[in-house]
């Protein structure tokens, strides 16, 4: 996982990071509002732990290549 981690460009995780992090776009994107939810406690429903999960994954491989790029020099 890692040499495809290292294999892939950053840009590919930047564009895919921003777009499925932050979508749907209007009216709020899903990683504020469960964040938000998360928070006040209003985040039970297993659908929406799912959906919370799936949209932080690309941002999360992202965060983990600029380690890989900038701290390790990979």
């Amino acid at each position: 996982m890692i040499e495809f981690i290292d294999a892939t460009p950053l840009s590919m995780f930047v564009i895919v990071g921003l777009a499925l992090g932050l979508a749907p776009f209007v009216p709020e994107p899903h990683l504020f509002e469960k964040t938000r939810m998360l928070f006040q406690g209003q985040l039970v429903k297993p659908i929406d732990i799912f959906d919370l999960l799936m949209h932080l994954t690309p941002v999360l491989a992202l965060i983990f290549k600029l380690v890989r790029v900038y701290v390790y020099k990979a």
